[in-house]
């Protein structure tokens, strides 16, 4: 029997301290998720959660958590968004997506990556559309975190092949 063999995979991330250091157009799109981020509708958890999507034609589309007292009726703030532009714009690119949280009962510094429902979302997306998807995510404050592909996030993605 060989041996076994470990492989390490990794991610490279890029950090920003502040706003102001993204690109004048993702700054735009984490207005627009902040601005969707308090439509969200989370009774139960109290955690806010706002996203945006750039099309590659520049149309920004959003999303916000919805929850439900049937727990798991509810859905994420990306995949609202992500849902939307593909049922709404089928054939556009999504280009970058921005998610930003807030809760009501403390301050959110950390920035909050997608859940892993919503990454495997965004990796069908990725793979449709065979191209990366540039995603931002940050707390209420604090540090940004940008990935180049969802692939970073969920580096093992599940996808058509494998069926």
């Amino acid at each position: 029997m060989p041996p076994m063999q470990k492989k390490k995979i990794t991610s490279v991330f890029n950090v920003f301290d502040k706003p102001e250091e993204l690109p004048e157009s993702t700054q735009e799109l984490f207005k627009a998720a902040e601005k969707a981020r308090d439509t969200a509708y989370a009774p139960y958890s109290r955690f806010l959660v706002g996203a945006a999507i750039r099309l590659k034609s520049g149309k920004i589309i959003t999303g916000s958590n919805q929850e439900n007292a049937a727990y798991p009726s509810g859905l994420c703030a990306e995949r609202v968004a992500i849902f939307y532009a593909g049922a709404n714009h089928p054939d556009e690119i999504i280009e970058e997506l921005a998610v930003t949280v807030k809760s009501t009962e403390k301050v959110v510094d950390n920035p909050a990556p997608p859940c892993g429902s919503c990454r495997q979302a965004i990796a069908e997306y990725e793979f449709k559309q065979n191209q990366h998807i540039r995603i931002y995510f940050r707390g209420e404050t604090g540090q940004i975190i940008q990935s180049e592909s969802l692939i970073d996030l969920l580096p093992l993605a599940f996808d058509s092949t494998f069926m």
